[in-house]
């Protein structure tokens, strides 16, 4: 997959100094770059060569020992390392093998900056005997948006038991080891292998001493009894229930759980308790919405979503967002944007799409909040809060007829249609790069995103814009990808925000 070289053939190909042009314009004259095509591509490696070049970097078009940095993009580390090594470069101890992170770094600051360890690509150790464990291939990153997720879960044994802690600490609204456990399981998702052993974590970021030594105990022994400890505990176990209603969060199930209450029928037959609407709507079509959504049934409702906006707006605007925009098969509800290319045109869609949805008989529960979004009172510092665009929280009806192969139906359940919860936002156009991005999610890509956006950055990322500290501006993106080069990061596709 790579060009084989050798010292003779390097020797016998590079034309004298013609590597780099504008050799007058050279300001760092230490540092000598080389970018591995493969992954990477040929224009894309001829655009970052150009770019480094117009900022004064020597970029060298082949590999040799006057190399310093060796830049590679999405590359394993035991292939870049074992094309690395048939070169036969006398130099290579001494050169930095980095991941494209540190050249965007560089280009940012516009001038080579320190190399840290989540910069390095690691050389990869000999597979070990069969029984032993493999051991960390290359640096992994702090951060989910740096960060690319697999297909599958390798480490669902741990990252299954890491959210069962996070969700009891979330309960107990104690902040900090909810989010670390969180992290930790974000971080161990995004593995291509399986952890066999504690050794083999020693370069995987976000892994405290409460979290290792939960994974060891479930190496041991093949279980938590941490974990078990707080299945079997009966707080734990009527708020999970509590919690699962539509309408009903920690603090509403905690204060029923010390009025008493353990079940739905407890809940449901005490005077003292006002259920809201939603609540109200919550249990009455507790059955369906407390089941998976099938990508299917997310596709029928885009079809209807979609034929309602069209008929309001011709030129409007709708996209899929949250996990099926990610790729999910299942998710447990189905979110959608909605926009229109004219400015403050968008203000009319959510009612206009209710009105129909109403005249349709499709629409069992409805909850509109108008927009509050004001751009002089951004940026905001309130990274955790809820958008201030117009949205909406439905519950429609799903016809089967309307449903590719059919709905996803309880066993014994003979009828033609089912409950799906639905939410749709409606932001300007000019914002709507940002929704996008948030409502896309996953909300632990979300929360490291801007995380790294305010330490990383010095800028403030939310649903509604992306403000530059130093600068003392907002950043313009009509799309994600402008978004994602503001912030110097790599793109990384939707299907692959599942962190």
């Amino acid at each position: 997959p790579f060009r084989i070289c050798t010292s003779s053939s390097l020797k016998r190909s590079r034309p004298a100094d013609a590597t780099v042009s504008g050799r007058e314009g050279v300001k760092f004259e230490d540092v000598r770059l080389y970018l591995v095509e493969r992954k990477m591509g040929r224009s894309r490696r001829s655009f970052l060569t150009q770019l480094a070049r117009s900022k004064g970097f020597i970029v060298e078009d082949v590999l040799s020992d006057d190399i310093t940095h060796v830049v590679s993009e999405d590359n394993q580390a035991s292939s870049l390392w074992k094309w690395l090594r048939e070169c036969a470069l006398k130099n290579l101890p001494d050169m930095h093998v980095l991941d494209v992170g540190w050249f965007t770094d560089s280009m940012r600051e516009g001038r080579p900056v320190a190399v840290e360890t989540r910069h390095l690509i690691q050389e990869t150790v000999p597979t070990p005997p069969e029984g032993s464990a493999p051991t960390a291939q290359a640096v992994v990153s702090q951060y989910a948006c740096q960060r690319r997720t697999t297909t599958e879960n390798n480490n669902k044994i741990f990252t299954d038991a890491f959210e069962v802690l996070a969700e009891s600490y979330e309960f107990n609204e104690i902040e900090g080891p909810c989010l670390a456990f969180r992290r930790a399981a974000s971080v161990l998702k995004s593995l291509s292998w399986a952890v066999q052993c504690l050794e083999a974590t020693r370069n995987v970021p976000c892994l405290g001493e409460h979290t290792k030594a939960v994974m060891e105990e479930i190496l041991r022994y093949g279980r938590s009894f941490e974990v078990e400890k707080i299945l079997s505990d009966e707080r734990y176990r009527t708020l999970k229930l509590f919690t699962s209603v539509f309408g009903v969060g920690p603090k509403t199930a905690d204060k029923w759980y010390r009025g008493g209450l353990r079940s739905f029928s407890d809940v449901l037959g005490d005077r003292g308790i006002r259920l809201n609407r939603m609540q109200q709507s919550g249990f009455l079509h507790y059955g369906d919405i407390s089941r998976a959504v099938s990508k299917a049934e997310a596709r029928a409702l885009r079809n209807i979503i979609d034929e309602a906006v069209h008929a309001i707006t011709p030129d409007a605007v709708l996209a899929l967002t949250g996990g099926f925009r990610r790729g999910k098969e299942f998710g447990h509800d189905v979110d959608f944007i909605v926009t229109t290319p004219e400015l403050g045109k968008e203000k009319n869609l959510l009612p206009s799409i209710i009105k129909r949805l109403t005249k349709q008989r499709i629409l069992l529960y409805c909850d509109y909040q108008a927009s509050t979004f004001d751009m002089s009172k951004l940026p905001s510092y309130r990274f955790e809060a809820m958008d201030h665009f117009a949205k909406c929280f439905l519950i429609m009806r799903l016809e089967g007829s309307q449903v590719e192969g059919g709905l996803h139906l309880a066993e014994g359940d003979s009828r033609g249609w089912r409950a799906v919860r639905v939410d749709l936002v409606a932001p300007p156009m000019d914002r709507y790069a940002f929704a996008l991005l948030g409502w896309s999610g996953s909300r632990q890509f979300e929360r490291d995103l801007r995380r790294f956006a305010r330490l990383e950055r010095n800028m403030l990322l939310d649903n509604h814009a992306l403000y530059d500290k130093t600068k003392k501006e907002f950043l313009a993106a009509t799309t994600e990808r402008d978004i994602f080069a503001h912030l110097g990061l790599e793109y990384i596709e939707p299907w692959q925000r599942n962190a």
